[in-house]
């Protein structure tokens, strides 16, 4: 009856788990804002890239 008592008091699996799933949270959190400062960066050096070559069309 003890060895039952001591396996339910046990909670280092349960805390492995709640760490697991803080971490799988932080990923998913990171990967979706890495894509959309992905999207605005590309959005930006695609302006700027414009913007030069139309300078540099003017110089010709």
């Amino acid at each position: 009856m003890q060895k039952m008592r001591a396996f339910i008091k046990n909670s280092k699996g349960a805390t492995a788990i709640e760490y697991g799933l803080i971490a799988a949270l932080i990923a998913v959190a990171a990967i979706a804002a890495m894509g959309t400062l992905g999207n605005q960066l590309n959005t930006t050096f695609n302006g700027v890239s414009t913007k030069m070559s139309s300078n540099n069309d003017k110089l010709k």
